[in-house]
């Protein structure tokens, strides 16, 4: 399966299953009851590693497996930004607000689409550009309210926030420029190791209970391998700032699982700037649709 190539609606399907399981995190994260910070991050990535590795095995990725023992130039790269993508979100939050982290998590497709231009010198539809401009004025609607940059403090926590879009877009460029010669879904795997290893030294002593454990890893296996495993796999069939787009879907549905899981009703603001988010995304499918029946 992680060997496929999709096609673009099937591929677009993928991406909101992505965004579906990214966004459990915040309610499960309710339900730790001693692991907090660092050694979450670390017990994350600690169990999303050997669950790459056995769905690989599981799907006949042998030639996969193997490219671990000696991995590429480009397999390292991808590794080391997403181990960038998995601590540093972390990192900002003990540094900053989570309003300030994810505003700036949110200028993603926007740093995607200008890596892309750059770099692949992949042009950018004007509907691409209307599309990420509306759907970034929804995100910063849904935390407008609880940004602030009042300390350096805050200042450093979102300097490293940014941290994340910028590793993600320079992700995304990397699986669309050696994701057709070099099999990129190991990476995952690599970045879980490396992010594990990063964090170790912070997240001792460890505090986790059994119960956090458990809920750990169904994070490290069903909120981090698989989405990661099949967004590269999407990769394949979509243009790199569509999927950093369709990835905004996260913070829209993060909050709606807190309702339904944690009784945690989202405010006027989630919601609206959500539909604007839900609006751009439809929108520029549909423009896509058309320019290409037409």
């Amino acid at each position: 399966m992680f060997r496929r190539t999709f096609s673009r609606p099937a591929a677009v399907a993928l991406m909101v299953l992505c965004t579906l399981l990214w966004s459990i995190a915040g309610v499960l994260t309710r339900h730790l009851e001693a692991a907090t910070g660092f050694e979450v991050t670390f017990w994350r990535s600690a169990f999303c590693a050997p669950v790459v590795l056995a769905l690989l095995a599981a799907t006949g990725g042998r030639e996969a497996l193997g490219a671990l023992r000696r991995p590429s130039r480009d397999l390292l790269a991808s590794g080391l930004l997403w181990a960038t993508m998995f601590s540093c979100f972390m990192l900002a939050l003990t540094l900053t607000s989570t309003s300030n982290t994810l505003v700036m998590s949110s200028v993603a497709p926007l740093v995607t689409a200008v890596l892309a231009w750059i770099v692949l010198h992949e042009r950018v539809a004007a509907r691409t550009w209307g599309a990420i401009t509306l759907a970034v004025a929804g995100m910063a609607w849904i935390f407008a309210g609880g940004v602030a940059a009042g300390s350096q403090r805050d200042l450093l926590g979102m300097a490293v926030a940014f941290m994340v879009p910028l590793a993600s877009g320079t992700n995304m460029v990397q699986f669309k420029r050696a994701g057709h010669q070099v099999d990129l879904v190991p990476a995952v795997c690599l970045g879980a190791v490396f992010s594990a290893l990063a964090m170790l030294p912070f997240a001792l002593p460890f505090q986790a209970t059994a119960q956090d454990l458990a809920i750990l890893f169904v994070l490290g296996a069903f909120q981090l391998a698989l989405p990661c495993m099949l967004m590269v796999v999407a990769a394949r069939s979509l243009a790199a700032p569509q999927i950093a787009l369709l990835a905004l879907l996260e913070a829209v549905f993060g909050p709606l699982w807190a309702w339904l899981g944690a009784g945690e009703t989202p405010s006027a603001a989630t919601l609206q700037g959500g539909s604007v988010v839900i609006l751009a995304l439809v929108l520029h499918e549909c423009l896509d649709l058309a320019r290409r029946r037409a």
